[in-house]
């Protein structure tokens, strides 16, 4: 027995058959708007106040979320990209006979194109009263069951276009995305900064420790890696001398999906020369700052029930100080990852045997810190065995001069490092990971022979940054998936 969306689906193949027949194209080239939606709400504001004298029709156009027939006439609501609007078809029985036809085989879904007048009714309701209509698609599937309340996450972010018609806060989230992102190029623009792009496709996965997507060029008969990272080729860039420099691109790691990650994601790395991390430190704060004030009128947000500050300057915390405030372990006790392990086991921990002790600090960063890390929190020096890409504190070769960012008790939105340039210790520093790191499956360092060769040309002191621009939407939005700030992102395929 056929589904019900079956009878639908073969019910609206039949109106089409009918309105072909009848000689109408259902699915025209071309439609000329003299109006948005919300253009036309506002000129009948306008209007009303006197500030217009236009009494030419509006020719609108959108898609039918509602039909309501009553009796001789019958109202819907149309929308396109900037809202809604309702239409008037009135006495609808003088209507020609192929225009009566025509409207009689419309569907909720259907986009049309309405010629009319702009009026407000009784009930004070934006109104174009219809003198003419067109049929531009026909929708042949029914929008889904409560597709006014769509939640069904499998659905939403499987079908994102069906999320976008039934959720209009979902359209919201990527206008407010599409804005952070233009403020933040406007601030690195005016700053200075060129915006370059790099390959995505790479002779060796570096710039990070993450398992890589590998793919093959056949024409060159060699495998390649989708990059990782935009690091290495940006800081070949400061060698040649372009001393600020900035790419927005998208990342992509082989590895788990969860709440805070995807596959693949945006990035943004930016690296001027002459520059530490503090001056990087400052520049991240104030950057978020004005991109929030641009993007939202505020430097408070709210997420996850807390109200976010990003006004500067922001906390500052020792990374190790704050892993003994809140574990209770002060790592550096603990010169080996097998002791460090069993301290670990001791607090309660299920540690992986496999892990370096630099992961297992990370762990303990993880589990314990950034829980406790609500408002936008500098977390700085790291041990130099999680850094192998930036540069010694003076003084203390145990330590790197690095920066994470992490707010909303877990979100981590920036990494920052001064950079390593002394191509004898990074190549050092490289031989090291790979060492640590043979023979595991779950994270490959290669080491990017040509990166090295550029660092022995000269690279000056640098400073360089990574943000994470859909946690940054996260964060401005309130949303606690990345799946919901990414418009598609990646699904376990359904079986047919």
């Amino acid at each position: 027995m056929a589904s019900r969306i079956d009878r639908i689906t073969q019910q609206r193949m039949e109106k089409l058959a009918r309105i072909r027949a009848g000689g109408t194209d259902p699915y025209p080239r071309v439609y000329h708007r003299t109006h948005t939606t919300r253009q036309a709400v506002e000129l009948l504001g306008k209007k009303e106040t006197g500030s217009s004298s236009e009494e030419m029709p509006v020719i609108v156009a959108g898609r039918i979320m509602a039909i309501r027939r009553m009796g001789k006439s019958a109202f819907a609501d149309l929308r396109d990209g900037s809202g809604k609007i309702q239409l008037l078809f009135q006495d609808i029985k003088n209507f020609e006979k192929s225009q009566l036809a025509l409207f009689k085989d419309l569907d909720i879904g259907d986009i049309i194109g309405v010629e009319g007048d702009v009026l407000r009714t009784k009930s004070g309701e934006p109104t174009v009263r219809v003198n003419d209509f067109h049929l531009l698609a026909k929708s042949l599937q029914p929008l889904p069951e409560k597709w006014h309340g769509l939640s069904d996450v499998d659905v939403r972010y499987r079908q994102r276009y069906l999320d976008l018609i039934a959720n209009t806060e979902v359209k919201e989230t990527f206008l407010v995305r599409q804005k952070v992102i233009a403020a933040v190029r406007r601030f690195l623009d005016e700053r200075g900064f060129l915006e370059v792009e790099t390959p995505v496709l790479q002779p060796s996965a570096g710039g990070a420790l993450a398992r890589p997507f590998i793919t093959h060029h056949h024409a060159l008969d060699h495998d390649f890696y989708l990059r990782i990272a935009l690091e290495l080729h940006l800081k070949r860039l400061i060698v040649g001398g372009f001393d600020k420099v900035y790419e927005l691109g998208r990342i992509f790691r082989n590895e788990g999906v969860s709440t805070k990650h995807n596959p693949e994601f945006t990035m943004l790395e930016s690296y001027e020369a002459y520059a530490d991390y503090n001056d990087v430190m400052r520049m991240f704060e104030e950057m978020v700052y004005q991109v929030s004030q641009q993007v939202l009128g505020s430097s408070r947000v709210e997420f996850a029930g807390n109200i976010l500050d990003f006004e500067p300057p922001w906390p500052r915390l020792d990374l190790r100080r704050a892993v003994k405030q809140y574990s209770g372990i002060d790592f550096e006790q603990y010169a080996n990852a097998d002791a460090l392990r069993t301290r670990m086991r001791e607090t309660g921990m299920e540690v992986d045997p496999q892990k370096d002790r630099g992961r297992l600090i990370d762990e303990l960063i993880s589990t314990y810190v950034e829980p406790n890390i609500i408002q936008p929190t500098f977390l700085m020096d790291y041990p130099v065995e999680m850094s192998p890409l930036a540069k010694a504190k003076p003084g203390d070769s145990r330590y790197v001069e690095r920066f994470e960012v992490f707010a909303g008790g877990g979100i981590e939105l920036a990494n920052a490092f001064t950079e390593l340039n002394d191509p004898a210790e990074q190549r050092l520093r490289f031989q090291e990971q790979m060492k640590e790191r043979r023979g595991e499956d779950e994270e490959q360092w290669t080491i990017d022979r040509d990166y090295l060769l550029a660092l022995e040309y000269g690279m000056p002191p640098t400073g360089g940054l990574g943000v994470g621009i859909d946690r940054l939407v996260m964060l401005f939005t309130n949303k606690q998936s990345i799946r919901e700030v990414i418009l598609f992102p990646q699904l376990k395929e359904k079986n047919e």
